[in-house]
């Protein structure tokens, strides 16, 4: 298993990534030798580097981005041929229109139209004939990963059940292994055999080939075979705690599952002061551009908003930040001017009445964020970071919710990693599982998983998916 972010990805789907890399450069080259195949001197024009070397990269990029957005490496994602297909003349066809305007923009980087055309009818063909041929070569020579399970009771259930639901990660849960003292007299678990006690650990994990030990023991204390998993570690064997992997597998902390000691002695929640201050440039960097390209944009937003219903445009809601201080949080009034007059302060639903016309469009391409740029510029928030929340409601949750207060240890941001896996929330339990999201973000926060998950908010915003 690959780990980026402390996730694990499928090798699939970085292995599509790679060869379709390589694939669309060969395109490329390719379309260059047809187009002039009988002209030596303009061939030789062609490969002239480092600029041929760029729009192979802007190339490649452009294509493989389009590729990311139509969930062409999704490998969850089951399709047929035919879709596959459609999938990959739809990216095609995005990203042509993507290049045109690059090419619009920056003339220097036009690879001329013959040779555009030919290298993309090559690209399209490369790509769909080397998924065939991965898909089937992957059925039989990709090596599956034997994992041994500790323990037999709900924690390693649900270790189970997150591990069959990453069929693409090519592991198999080869069974369980009873601790010591367990009075339990069933032969199966989950569908899976229950191999023997832990006494004879180190004797199944040989047997079975096991590569990999994961401990799901709610208690260790006299339970946990430490001499055999010693041995089997030195071994070259991976022994994993339950509540990483858990985390690993599915991208959020589980707090029904999680110990406090595992926030303690875990890997990870390590802030340098360099990322921080990386993080500070980019946030500020991007903020100020965005904002001085989107103020047409905000202007007639504006103007429609206060047409549309009584009120100002840009609407102030106090939000708790960073260190727990209080903020105004800037964005376009989406709903009527009085609309927690009677009731006060309420969690926004789906298909709320309260919402203008105007409203539920600009929340559904979330329009109505774009004034939190300034909140970055001044500082109160980030691009990527835990949604703030509304003092009232932080009251309330803070006393319902363990660790609540930890996702104030960072600034909150205009999108995050709660936002791109699990949408908006509107009630105790999905403020619960955004937590464990951002948990995991807390955990993982680097610069480069700021970077993908912008990413993901784009595709959020061009496809609609997540409004509210």
């Amino acid at each position: 298993m690959i780990r980026i972010f402390s996730q694990y990805v499928s090798p699939k789907s970085l292995l599509l990534m790679a060869i379709e890399s390589l694939l669309m450069s060969l395109a490329l080259v390719c379309g260059v030798l047809v187009r002039f195949w009988n002209e030596p001197l303009e061939f030789d024009s062609y490969f002239q580097f480092p600029d041929f070397a760029l729009q192979v990269v802007i190339f490649v990029t452009i294509f493989q981005i389009c590729f990311y957005y139509s969930d062409l490496y999704n490998v969850h994602t089951t399709r047929t041929r035919y879709e596959q297909l459609l999938c990959l003349g739809q990216s095609l066809g995005a990203g042509c229109l993507a290049l045109g305007l690059v090419y619009y923009v920056f003339p220097s980087l036009l690879i001329g139209r013959g040779v555009f055309f030919i290298s993309t009818a090559l690209a399209a063909t490369f790509v769909m004939v080397s998924r065939i041929a991965l898909d089937r070569a992957w059925q039989f020579a990709a090596p599956k990963q034997n994992i041994l399970i500790l323990g037999t009771q709900e924690l390693a259930l649900t270790v189970a059940r997150e591990l069959t639901r990453r069929e693409d990660l090519n592991l198999q849960l080869v069974g369980f292994v009873q601790t010591a003292g367990s009075t339990d007299e069933q032969q199966e678990l989950f569908g899976r055999p229950i191999v023997g006690g832990a006494d004879k650990l180190e004797q199944i994990a040989t047997e079975k080939n096991v590569a990999r030990i994961i401990v799901a023991l709610e208690d260790r204390r006299l339970k946990m075979p430490t001499r055999d998993l010693v041995t089997l570690r030195v071994r070259g064997v991976r022994v994993e705690d339950a509540h990483s992997t858990i985390s690993s597998l599915s991208g959020r902390v589980w707090l029904n599952t999680v110990q406090p000691s595992w926030f303690v002695f875990t890997d990870g929640f390590h802030r340098s002061r360099t990322t921080l201050v990386l993080k500070r440039m980019i946030d500020v960097s991007i903020a100020l551009v965005a904002l001085v390209v989107s103020l047409p944009l905000m202007l007639l937003l504006a103007i429609a908003i206060r047409l549309d219903s009584k009120g100002p445009a840009i609407y102030r809601q106090r939000r708790v930040g960073y260190r727990g201080q209080g903020f105004d949080m800037l964005k376009f009034r989406s709903m009527c001017a009085d609309a927690e007059k009677l009731n006060g302060a309420a969690w926004a639903q789906k298909d709320d009445p309260r919402v203008t016309r105007v409203g539920r469009f600009i929340r559904k391409v979330r329009l109505d964020e774009l004034p939190q740029l300034i909140n970055i510029i001044r500082g109160d928030m980030s691009f990527i970071g835990p949604r703030p929340e509304r003092p009232v409601f932080v009251d309330q949750l803070r006393q319902q919710i363990s660790y609540y207060d930890e996702r104030h240890s960072v600034r909150p941001g205009l999108s995050g990693w709660a936002q791109v896996q699990y949408g908006y929330g509107a009630s105790l339990e999905d403020a619960i599982r955004k937590l464990e999201y951002d948990l995991f973000y807390l955990k993982n926060m680097s610069v480069l998983f700021d970077f993908a998950i912008m990413l993901r908010t784009v595709r959020i915003v061009l496809t609609g998916n997540g409004g509210r």
